[in-house]
């Protein structure tokens, strides 16, 4: 068979198997992914507040315990199995980056348990673990030679 056959026979399949397709609902995913993140970042906004008041913490010393307070929030979700059911009506909108990073380190621990505390739960947890922090780290420097680039450029 040519070459040219086979074209045309991938774009005849590719053309049948997207019509078979089921459409995504998209608008649909996008809203539930809003208000699914929009009320963790409530939760978040409101925990940071009680921790102003209650506590008498400033502006930048209600973070901590705000943080910590989420982390073990998604945690504890994610360990009774509620956390992947949010997630999955919500999508993305669980990806908010504290509490998407406390499930999926959770969920790691929680998937190898059996094979022992270093290198089952310690040793797997860190293979997500690692890249977000490489690249966390990465993406930071690269932002701070931007900004600095553009400071001594402006004068600023």
């Amino acid at each position: 068979m040519s070459s040219n056959n086979q074209d045309t026979l991938n774009q005849t399949y590719q053309d049948m198997a997207a019509k078979d397709e089921p459409k995504r609902p998209v608008l649909k995913n996008c809203v539930k992914a809003f208000f699914i993140g929009g009320f963790i970042c409530f939760i978040g906004q409101a925990l940071k507040s009680f921790f102003l008041h209650t506590f008498n913490f400033n502006e930048v010393t209600s973070g901590d315990p705000t943080l910590a307070v989420l982390i073990l929030i998604a945690v504890l979700l994610t360990g009774f199995g509620v956390y992947d059911k949010i997630a999955q009506f919500s999508g993305a909108g669980t990806a908010v980056p504290i509490t998407g990073f406390a499930n999926a380190m959770a969920s790691a621990a929680i998937e190898y348990r059996t094979e022992g505390k270093v290198l089952g739960i310690g040793g797997n947890m860190f293979k997500i673990a690692g890249p977000v922090i490489v690249f966390g780290t990465v993406a930071a420097f690269i932002v701070a030679i931007i900004k600095t680039l553009w400071q001594q450029w402006t004068g600023g």
